[in-house]
């Protein structure tokens, strides 16, 4: 049985495809048919390796601070969730009496706990996106830009 995917193996792009395109604005035509002005690129210097430029954005201050405003984020967010996890888990099987007192009707402690680590998942998960699209999408997507921008015309 053959398999026919419809394109050559030639055809197949496998790159980025927003690699090779132009900025917003930029190259295209101003009416008069002719490209508007393009900011000059320049060829990549000699002897950089994209690695190498890699390597400088990850020492860059902007990285820095996305990288700082994740951690500033994470550790306590983790820390707190897993203090709150083992809190359940001890007093689960240190204080059986406890866990078992009802709340209202068949409800007790423990049900609630139990609740409440799913309800303590949403919210960080909830907490954790909103930290990300105010405090670190932006400036994490201007690296890349930016990045792209210097690596463009290097091979890998």
């Amino acid at each position: 049985m053959e398999k026919d995917d419809g394109l050559d193996a030639a055809e197949v792009r496998l790159d980025d495809p927003w690699y090779d395109a132009l900025a917003s604005g930029w190259g295209e035509l101003d009416g008069t048919g002719t490209p508007a002005a393009v900011p000059a690129q320049g060829a990549p210097e000699r002897g950089r390796s994209a690695a190498d430029i890699y390597l400088e954005v990850q020492s860059s201050a902007a990285f820095q601070e996305v990288r700082s405003r994740y951690r500033r984020f994470v550790v306590p967010a983790v820390c707190a969730f897993f203090a709150w996890y083992l809190a359940y888990v001890v007093m689960a099987t240190a204080a059986p009496g406890f866990m078992a007192r009802p709340v209202a009707g068949a409800v007790n402690v423990a049900m609630l706990a139990g609740l409440g680590q799913f309800l303590s998942t949403f919210l960080l998960t909830w907490a954790y996106t909103r930290h990300a699209r105010l405090r670190r999408d932006r400036a994490a997507l201007d690296l890349r830009w930016d990045t792209q921008e210097l690596t463009r015309g290097i091979s890998r």
